[in-house]
């Protein structure tokens, strides 16, 4: 095997071992193939606590149901790929039928172009010489990678055309114009600065302007009316830029890309993303956290998407990521520890949500009371906490509970991998992430 296959093949099945957590100290390393094959099941005490794991059958539900729902609107999907970072999990999604994968960095998108995407998306500016050499680098290596980056400014578009000028032998860059919120994060803020800046770009040799861009989610609240409002605002604008540079041919591609969508209000934006140009258009959604779906933030806002799209209970997303803790001391009446905290799992959003629970021993999970809750995290502790009246169903030292998440994101990054299980809880599969 050549070098170059070697480095390929523990990329995309990596060697996993005890240097790993979650990994099983007294089992010897397995490639990341092999690990269904093991035998293993979490409540039997295979593995050690905490784990984070995805169930298959939610994660095969999500995946289809979100590219059953982009080809009713008669769009395309670009998941984020910021959500997992995995190329096992990338690839699910490509198969599923997305059109391409949407990243926010260079260094994250050269991971997805190694699993072996080749239409992407930056959603995000592009200002460093680095950055900008590193797409030149990626696109002469595989001729048939499409990469399209974000422009807001004419001080972005200035540092691009610097950096082509001391470059010539570069490629024009394919760029989308973004449009922002105010108080918000990036885009242009007017329509006026966003026309001014088409023009620009369209008399640029460094860039050549397919498509525009915007993203709704820092406006959601998860209430219908209002997030409504605020998405018919928004898309206004990107129809009003995208017909303006429709007309005034400033667009150079054959087929102009109009994208949005986080994974909150969605809905809201799909049926925005082809407005009627003189040119064929592409719609591209770039909701990334449907994949795992989760216990909290998502869940909530999505359960407004689904009163909306008219699903019933568990038609549309499911939670697919859950992580197990053990119970470790009892210090006090109504007071667990868990041997969690956050070195393991989400709380940006929100703390975890107690979901299942299983005595020592036992293989089948149970639900929790209602009364449980997560009140705080330490790095490696997590305060679980109850009712008076539930005493009497009180977890014991060794017990197991597992966790629903909110924001699935940032519960990856804190792991290198993954087991995938199916819901008695043996493992098939595993992914890895690569942060």
């Amino acid at each position: 095997m050549t070098d170059k296959a070697v480095a390929a093949n523990d990329f995309n099945d990596p060697l996993l071992g005890s240097n790993f957590k979650g990994y099983p100290r007294t089992q010897a390393p397995r490639r990341r193939s092999e690990i269904g094959a093991a035998g293993w099941n979490v409540l039997a005490g295979d593995l050690p606590l905490p784990l984070a794991v995805l169930k298959r059958e939610a994660l095969e539900h999500n995946l289809a149901w979100m590219q059953s729902r982009v080809r009713e609107w008669g769009i395309d999907l670009a998941p984020h790929g910021k959500t997992t970072m995995s190329p096992q999990l990338f690839q699910r999604q490509l198969d599923a039928g997305a059109w391409g994968l949407t990243f926010a960095t260079v260094t994250q998108l050269a991971v997805g172009v190694a699993a072996g995407a080749r239409r992407t998306v930056i959603a995000n500016q592009v200002v460093s010489d680095e950055d900008l050499a590193g797409i030149q680098m990626l696109l002469s290596e595989h001729v048939d990678l499409r990469i399209v980056f974000l422009v807001d400014s004419l001080a972005q578009l200035a540092l691009i055309e610097d950096w082509a000028k001391r470059h010539p032998a570069s490629v024009p860059f394919e760029v989308m114009i973004e449009i922002g919120v105010d108080g918000a994060r990036t885009g242009c803020r007017t329509h006026e600065q966003a026309v001014e800046l088409a023009t620009r770009l369209r008399a640029s040799d460094a860039v050549k302007l397919v498509g525009i861009e915007c993203y709704e989610g820092q406006g959601a609240t998860g209430q219908s009316e209002p997030d409504a409002a605020y998405a018919k605002t928004l898309m206004d604008r990107v129809e009003a830029v995208a017909r303006h540079c429709d007309t005034n041919k400033l667009f150079e591609t054959d087929e102009v890309l109009v994208s949005a969508g986080g994974s909150a209000i969605f809905d809201l934006v799909a049926g925005r993303l082809k407005p009627a140009l003189g040119a064929p258009v592409r719609g591209l959604l770039r909701s990334g956290c449907y994949v795992t779906h989760d216990h909290g933030f998502y869940k909530r806002m999505v359960s407004a998407v689904d009163e909306r799209l008219g699903c019933g209970c568990g038609e549309s997303l499911v939670p697919a990521m859950e992580v197990w803790a053990t119970v470790q001391s009892r210090p006090e009446p109504g007071l667990a520890i868990l041997a969690v905290g956050k070195r393991d799992i989400s709380f940006d959003l929100s703390l975890p949500v107690p979901i299942a629970r299983a005595a020592r021993g036992v293989l089948q999970p149970q639900a929790v009371p209602t009364g449980w809750k997560i009140t705080a995290l330490n790095d490696q502790h997590a305060y679980l906490r109850w009712d008076a009246s539930e005493e009497a169903e009180a977890p014991k030292v060794g017990d197991r509970v597992g966790l629903g998440i909110s924001h699935p994101c940032t519960t990856f990054d804190k792991w290198h991998w993954m087991p995938v299980v199916e819901n008695d809880y043996r493992v098939s599969d595993a992914v890895a992430m690569h942060f």
